[in-house]
């Protein structure tokens, strides 16, 4: 018995047809496709004859793409300054013309950029390569800081070079004619009052700057106050500025600013302070504009405490509390508990030209305790400004002979910042000689 699925003539024959229908269809496609493209070749020969370049006719098939999404709203995204890597650019780019002047932290000299003809402030870094410590923190801090600030009464960095050796390293800044410190040493008379507080104005917006960007400057001196001819006071050498915090680091460096513009907290050796160590300095400097001369001018840190209590009076618990437990002031229990408590000898008669709102100003940044000092925006906004005599305009500021641009400055009497890794002079033997100045 035959299978019901067991292929039949009629099947053969049927599956021979189908075959023979599909090689046709195939034909047939094969021919169109011919005949298309011999028209396409046909019409582009025409048109190359006819030198007509429209077009192409849209070829017969195309690829199936999935629709485009909807265009997203334009971006705007923070464009970055482009950056480059690479030596940096040589010293020899420089004529250097001729010495300014030198501290602590470097050497600055007047110098012309060879291509343009612009003058320039160069600032050698003092590198020590025996010492073993690389690069200055002082260096480092000053660059990062200046990179870091844009305001008018803040010098600029314009770029670092290099020299022959690794130990060259220069800061190059704009040239300003003049530093405070020169200018009160030559001048014969005092400023005027509009011209004291144009210039207590600009360095306090300057200070502002600093603190709301929570930097210190901690070396705050005439010194490191340039002016240049146009009425305009530029804030220079952050060889000792760092950053800070709200509430302050617990243990900062406690030898910092200037002996002669050192707030008291300092000098009594605390680790912990802030921007009123700053506020303290600009009082000195206050008062420097009025008399042209240093107000506290001690030899050592015990001598600068004496000199300071003479003027401010001897601190108590009341007036300064916590002060006692500062690390210095253990060694002057036994002096302060015998001692008599002194009343603030600060007043007109050492300031003829101030007036009450200016001397209260004063005071208040000498204020011993550091809380009691005003803030920089304090200063800046309090009333001593907004009375008569106004701010002087800096276009009718007077201008001065240039000592730097042509000759070495002659340098003022004023100490030096402290050096890094210098030990503070602060002897409990000398306290009984303070005190017997101070009360004598």
């Amino acid at each position: 018995m035959s299978s019901r699925w067991a292929s039949t003539v009629e099947d053969a024959a049927l599956a021979e047809q189908r075959k023979q229908e599909k090689l046709e269809r195939k034909r047939v496609k094969e021919e169109k496709a011919r005949q298309e493209a011999e028209r396409a070749a046909e019409a582009a020969a025409a048109q190359e004859a006819r030198g007509d370049y429209e077009e192409s006719p849209r070829p017969s098939k195309r690829r199936r793409v999935s629709p485009s999404p909807p265009p997203e709203p334009e971006a705007h995204l923070l464009s970055l300054p482009s950056t480059t890597f690479g030596p940096a650019a040589s010293v020899n780019n420089y004529e250097i013309l001729n010495a300014i002047e030198e501290g602590s932290y470097g050497k600055v000299s007047r110098a012309r950029i060879k291509t343009s003809g612009e003058i320039v402030a160069l600032k050698k870094l003092k590198i020590n390569p025996s010492a073993d410590e690389g690069f200055p923190v002082t260096g480092l801090r000053e660059i990062q800081t200046l990179n870091a600030c844009s305001h008018l009464h803040i010098i600029d960095l314009k770029e670092v070079v290099t020299g022959d050796t690794l130990t060259d390293v220069y800061l190059v800044m704009p040239f300003v004619e003049h530093d405070l410190k020169t200018i009160l040493s030559t001048i014969s008379e005092p400023f005027l009052p509009s011209e004291t507080k144009l210039m207590l104005q600009q360095l306090t917006s300057a200070l502002v700057y600093l603190h709301a960007r929570h930097i210190l400057h901690r070396d705050l001196k005439t010194s490191n106050l340039l002016l240049n001819n146009r009425g305009e006071l530029k804030l220079a050498d952050f060889g000792m500025a760092r950053y800070t915090s709200t509430p302050p680091p617990r243990h900062l460096t406690q030898l910092v600013v200037t002996l002669w513009y050192r707030s008291p907290e300092l000098l009594l050796g605390t680790r912990t302070y802030d921007a009123a160590v700053d506020v303290w300095s600009l009082g000195c400097i206050f008062a420097e504009l009025l008399t042209r001369e240093p107000l506290f001018q001690g030899k050592n840190e015990v001598d600068q405490l004496a000199k300071i209590f003479s003027l401010l009076g001897t601190p108590t618990s009341g007036s300064w509390p916590g002060f006692r437990s500062l690390p210095n002031a253990k060694a002057l229990h036994p002096v302060l508990s015998k001692a008599p408590e002194l009343s603030s000898r600060l007043s007109a008669t050492k300031f003829p030209y101030l007036t009450s709102a200016g001397l209260q100003l004063l005071t208040d940044c000498l204020s011993m305790n550091p809380q009691g000092r005003p803030t920089a925006e304090d200063v800046l906004y309090h009333r001593y400004f907004s009375e008569e005599p106004r701010p002087k305009a800096k276009e009718m500021f007077p201008t001065f002979p240039s000592k730097g641009g042509l000759e070495s400055r002659r340098k003022a009497a004023s100490p030096l910042a402290p050096a890094r890794g210098e030990a503070p002079n602060f002897e409990a033997r000398d306290l009984e000689n303070v005190f017997f100045d101070v009360h004598r």
